[in-house]
């Protein structure tokens, strides 16, 4: 723990931005979360601070509010705060969003039994590319494409059972199991009320409502999740490994990104080293970019990778990369987070033995400072100052050989 904090100053100053962390302590349960943390841990890689976020209860709630589209959330509303957010970016559940996906669970409960209503609600939820998962006369358990999505139709619900005099609980999760848990504890905090929870950015929230809605938009905010990738130093590689190996790599890159983030090819020559695509979701463009990164990388080519809602944002975010290094230009990845700006840096094989020695060596370097600590005292004692220079000489050799 000590080392990971002096590992994440020393390089948090090098680099000139905060480091959050260095390779990640997600603890996988499957083979997909295994290989990216384990990838992640390999490679060090490590996530950065480039604009801090101002993570506040009102600026989640106009976050949700542009997410879901003003005019799906009325204004009878009353936006709750059940446990408040921290005010730093938690690397858990941005990797856990990363690898897991959009996806989110919908639980639904009636609080008066109602079958001709719930036929209703399933049809609706369907229409909305939904998928039921367990229902009976009171309750249903869904999976939505989004949180946003969730939250939207949860509220349509809501709308169309007040409607009909009958109080709708709605809860958002990343599992049923967390959506039904949500919705329990949200019955504790306002009673039989209709609303939704939901968490965000670590912090449990909910939007109740206590009159009837009226009209509602029921049309999803559309948002295009830009991603700029370009080569670094491109040239040099070419001159070293020749074109064809470079469209190999962009081509295997390109195949990726429309075959298994479902991305939109929407500008990239064969030859050139660089490309824009369109994903459908801001956690399919970070999972392109930083896959794309790491296969890159392993062929010899580094990439800096912008993600934006646009092309020119994600244009702009690819060119602050630049300035990201220690030594020479690595692969970054930068993208927006709640308000602040944030990157994913994938250090030099160079800096990741630095790293190793620091985190994975921490009896041998104990051992290096005592030598040292020692020697130099002795010398100084003794009228021998160059003890010390003997002494850092011989703990270079231990370090390297040892």
């Amino acid at each position: 723990m000590v080392m990971d904090y002096i590992s994440r100053t020393i390089f948090g100053f090098l680099i000139k931005n905060k480091v959050i962390s260095i390779g990640t302590k997600y603890y996988p349960t499957n083979d997909m979360e295994r290989e990216y943390v384990d990838m992640i841990n390999f490679t060090r890689t490590m996530l950065l601070e480039i604009e801090s976020a101002h993570i506040t209860t009102e600026n989640i709630f106009n976050n949700v509010l542009n997410e879901v589209g003003t005019g799906n959330i009325p204004e009878n509303r009353k936006f709750l705060e059940i446990e408040p957010a921290e005010n730093k970016v938690n690397e858990y559940a941005l990797l856990s969003n990363i690898i897991m996906g959009s996806d989110r669970y919908l639980y639904v409960e009636l609080f008066k039994s109602d079958k001709r209503l719930i036929e209703e609600f399933v049809s609706h939820i369907k229409n909305e590319n939904g998928v039921i998962v367990e229902r009976s006369s009171t309750e249903i358990v869904s999976k939505l494409l989004s949180k946003n999505d969730a939250i939207r139709v949860g509220i349509e619900l809501i709308s169309q059972g007040m409607d009909k005099d009958n109080e709708v609980r709605v809860a958002v999760g990343m599992t049923g199991a967390a959506a039904i848990e949500r919705s329990i504890n949200l019955n504790k905090q306002i009673g039989e009320t209709s609303g939704v929870g939901f968490t965000k950015l670590g912090g449990e929230f909910a939007i109740v409502f206590s009159s009837k809605l009226g009209h509602l938009e029921g049309i999803p905010a559309i948002y295009d999740n830009y991603i700029f990738i370009d080569a670094i130093d491109s040239t040099k590689f070419i001159d070293e490994n020749g074109r064809d190996k470079l469209v190999e790599i962009m081509n295997e890159v390109k195949a990726y990104i429309e075959n298994d983030c479902n991305g939109r090819i929407e500008g990239y020559r064969e030859g050139g080293d660089d490309l824009i695509a369109n994903l459908p979701t801001k956690d399919a463009a970070l999972r392109a970019g930083i896959d794309s990164a790491w296969h890159a990388l392993n062929n010899g080519v580094r990439l800096r990778i912008g993600i934006g809602k646009s092309r020119r944002e994600a244009g702009e975010r690819a060119q602050m990369a630049d300035g990201i290094k220690v030594w020479n230009n690595s692969p970054v990845m930068v993208f927006e987070l709640a308000d602040g700006i944030y990157s994913y840096y994938i250090p030099s094989e160079f800096t990741r033995t630095i790293l190793d020695f620091l985190l994975d060596r921490k009896s041998k370097i104990v051992v290096i400072f005592l030598f040292v600590f020692i020697a130099t005292l002795v010398g100084w004692s003794v009228g021998q100052p160059y003890f010390g220079v003997v002494a850092v000489i011989l703990a270079l050799i231990y370090a390297i050989t040892a």
